[in-house]
């Protein structure tokens, strides 16, 4: 237990390390980060553990008085002894401050990273741009994905968290046959970037095209996710090249999607495209022409 106290304070050390590379990994590295954990999951595990550590540091009993104090020979050879633990009935006094001060600076980490993740969100993310912006955007998305449905649909950027992202584990969602999708705020972004800045962003781009192609097909009534996934990869290719892209680039970014749907698997393994999804199978939507997708 005393060699576990010890370490206490490296191991404090090095959860806060831990939170400030994956905060800054999270808000500068890869997409595929930030749709897997949502940050304030990191937040609350490492709040949780600063309170254990705490919690932890105020049950360990006091530092044992010794077990024996100053004997009659101590005293006949030395002559008075002074000790401080005269009375069996007075602990040594706890230290308190210590494991307070720990957790007022990891509090204080904690905060900080908080407060430098809500000043980069708000100032690079999808709620940077004007509400008039953001309106304009969606009502474009909306174009295209009725372009797909075979009819008059909506797309929302789901700003407040509810539908899509943390909540399903998923960029987007649409009810089979119906007329409303929701979009994570980063794929709307990446769709933003693309149609009105021109800026292409490799796979970012491709998943957000496929994305909103995917709930677009969903809306125009098809359940299957599979089957959805097969379609949205063959329609992103129009789809990306009326929001800017080349032809070329944009059927590439979509066969790279869809080299990448074959390893998916566990929960994700349902949008695994079926094998007729090929040049000339069943789901070919353009079974005249020998490109695919």
């Amino acid at each position: 237990m005393q060699r576990l106290a010890d370490l206490l304070p490296a191991l404090q050390t090095a959860l806060r390390v831990a939170l400030v590379v994956f905060v800054l990994a999270w808000i500068f590295g890869p997409y595929e980060l930030r749709s897997a954990v949502p940050v304030w999951l990191a937040f609350l595990i490492a709040l949780g553990l600063e309170l254990n550590f705490f919690v932890g540091a105020l049950a360990r009993a006091p530092a044992p008085a010794p077990d024996r104090g100053p004997q009659a020979i101590d005293r006949e050879r030395y002559g008075y002894v002074y000790w401080p633990y005269e009375s069996d009935e007075t602990p040594r006094d706890r230290d308190l401050w210590t494991p307070v001060r720990r957790l007022l600076v990891g509090l204080g980490v904690i905060g900080t990273l908080a407060l430098v993740f809500w000043l980069v969100e708000s100032r690079t993310g999808w709620d940077s741009l004007p509400v008039e912006t953001r309106a304009e955007a969606q009502d474009r998305f909306s174009e295209e994905a009725s372009r797909i449905a075979a009819k008059r649909v909506r797309i929302r950027c789901d700003e407040s968290g509810e539908y899509v992202g943390a909540v399903q584990h998923a960029d987007g969602v649409a009810a089979v046959g119906g007329d409303l999708a929701y979009l994570t705020p980063e794929r709307c972004l990446d769709l933003y970037r693309l149609a009105f800045d021109g800026e292409a962003r490799g796979s970012q781009t491709a998943r957000a095209l496929a994305v909103l192609a995917h709930e677009a097909w969903h809306l125009r009534g098809v359940r299957d996710e599979g089957t959805t996934e097969c379609y949205a990869l063959q329609s992103g290719v129009d789809l990306g090249r009326r929001l800017g892209l080349s032809e070329e680039a944009a059927r590439q970014m979509m066969r790279q999607q869809l080299a990448e749907n074959a390893g998916r698997s566990g929960a994700a393994a349902e949008y695994l495209v079926p094998p007729e999804c090929r040049d000339g199978g069943s789901l070919d939507l353009a079974p005249a022409s020998t490109r695919f997708p």
